[in-house]
């Protein structure tokens, strides 16, 4: 009898969510028996003029809804605000289940969410945002970023103004990312287009060629035509959440030699 292996013995998988989110994946990868190399394609770090913030937060009295469009700005943004009340009658809403975790843990108990995809899309296809004239909307999110969200509520009728309460950059990692790249990578897990644009620049010249044999794990179907338009032959649609990741990984190398 062939005897029974983990399923992802001896994978080696790249894991490039920030530090702060890394861990979770990581440990479900080891625990079916592969390799997580961590190396992070998106720092977050704090704001380096937080006025516009706070700009922000000293009317929130101000506005309808405040959407939160990740962990990052949860976080975040609550740090900012600290002891600020928060008004009663302002609903919360965001794009995805960890998010909406994370705002249950910092005391909101009525978040709106989209109940099972995850992303900026799902969340407008509720029913609550289809008509939007008159309602003012603040958006939490990085310094910049995507637009469609907040164009598609202003294309809605609403008024729309950004609280950006984090800044995204490149790490300095290029040297890691290509030292793991020479010694043999069996996957790699990407969780945004500005991820997959840093991932492409780090590794450096040659980059499309080097993907074409490599299995991208990523959250959304745009992210991977984004990934396919760059060259990556093999995305792989998992899912956002680290279950998911770590379940399509399992799947795609549980039959695999």
């Amino acid at each position: 009898m062939k005897p029974l292996t983990a399923p992802l013995s001896g994978r080696r998988v790249v894991v490039t969510r920030p530090q702060a989110q890394a861990e979770g994946l990581a440990r479900l990868i080891r625990e079916a028996g592969g390799e997580a190399l961590r190396i992070p394609v998106i720092e977050i770090r704090d704001l380096e003029d937080p006025a516009p913030f706070f700009a922000i937060a000293d009317r929130l009295d101000d506005f309808d809804i405040a959407i939160f469009v990740s962990r990052n700005a949860v976080r975040k943004a609550l740090a900012l605000l600290g002891d600020r009340p928060w008004p009663a009658r302002l609903a919360v809403a965001t794009v995805g289940q960890g998010s909406r975790e994370e705002l249950q843990a910092g005391g909101f108990a009525q978040v709106i969410a989209p109940p099972s995809q995850s992303d900026s899309e799902a969340l407008l296809a509720l029913p609550g945002f289809a008509a939007m004239r008159g309602k003012r909307v603040v958006i939490f999110r990085g310094d910049g970023g995507r637009q469609m969200l907040g164009d598609t509520l202003a294309a809605r009728g609403a008024g729309v103004e950004y609280a950006p309460c984090y800044r995204r950059v490149r790490p300095d990692a290029g040297e890691a990312l290509r030292g793991a790249w020479a010694t043999g990578v069996d996957a790699v897990t990407l969780s945004s287009a500005e991820g997959l644009a840093n991932f492409v620049e780090m590794l450096g010249d040659g980059a499309a060629a080097r993907l074409s044999a490599i299995p991208l794990f990523v959250p959304h179907a745009r992210v991977a035509d984004e990934a396919a338009r760059r060259g990556w032959g093999r995305p792989i649609v998992a899912g956002p959440r680290d279950a998911e990741m770590a379940a399509a990984l399992v799947a795609y190398f549980g039959g695999a030699g």
